[in-house]
């Protein structure tokens, strides 16, 4: 797995660029993320498909889409790559045990499963690439469902077509996934070389407070 970047996880915690952090809490950070190396179990799942566009509809072997912000993340495809990737349930456990003794740890415990997780998903993301780019192909930014106009609906296709319980991912309820540090997205495959995007317009983060806002 990539490294564990401890920008990205204080950046979840709400600290800014060049904020001042106390030492405790740099340390208590520190300890977290040692105690979730320990319990992180990695597994993905992934399958490329034709994509198949017709009356504004995008087809993905019989997923069907009506959304404007996939559509335009997948202009120029052809193919796509359907992808889930989990860090395993160990972080969801430590995050419940923690809410029962020491809520800043739960807190950084969550922040750190969401770095976790994008971690495991760079990785993924960057093997999908090699393979692509040996026939000549680049890949759009990841695009996850529930994003833009998209419905968390898609995620029954993704567990229809992926078997993710194969790989320890459910869904609950209301389509969110178990364990909780889980991604599933779309990869566009295109013939266009892709500029460097940021933001999140190329984010996949279900939990950045951003994203609800």
């Amino acid at each position: 797995m990539k490294p564990i970047r401890k920008s990205e996880v204080l950046r979840y915690l709400g600290y800014k660029k060049h904020m001042d952090i106390s030492s405790e809490t740099d340390q208590l950070v520190d300890e977290c993320i040692e105690d979730l190396k320990k319990v992180i179990q990695p597994s993905m799942t992934y399958q490329r498909f034709p994509l198949i566009r017709h009356d504004g509809i995008l087809d993905i072997s019989g997923m069907e889409i009506s959304s404007q912000s996939l559509s335009k993340n997948l202009e120029n495809c052809e193919e796509v790559y359907l992808f889930a990737a989990t860090a395993g349930i160990g972080i969801d456990r430590m995050i419940k045990r923690a809410e029962l003794t020491n809520m800043a740890k739960a807190a950084i415990y969550q922040a750190a499963g969401a770095e976790i997780v994008e971690c495991i998903c760079d990785e993924l993301n960057e093997k999908l690439a090699a393979k692509v780019k040996e026939e000549g192909y680049f890949l759009k930014p990841r695009f996850s469902p529930g994003y833009g106009d998209t419905t968390l609906e898609l995620q029954k296709d993704f567990e229809r077509l992926l078997h993710m319980s194969e790989i320890g991912i459910h869904l609950n309820a209301s389509l969110l996934m178990v364990p909780s540090k889980s991604v599933t997205a779309f990869i566009g495959i295109t013939k266009q070389k892709q500029k460097r995007q940021s933001g999140c317009a190329s984010c996949d983060r279900l939990d950045c407070p951003a994203r609800r806002k």
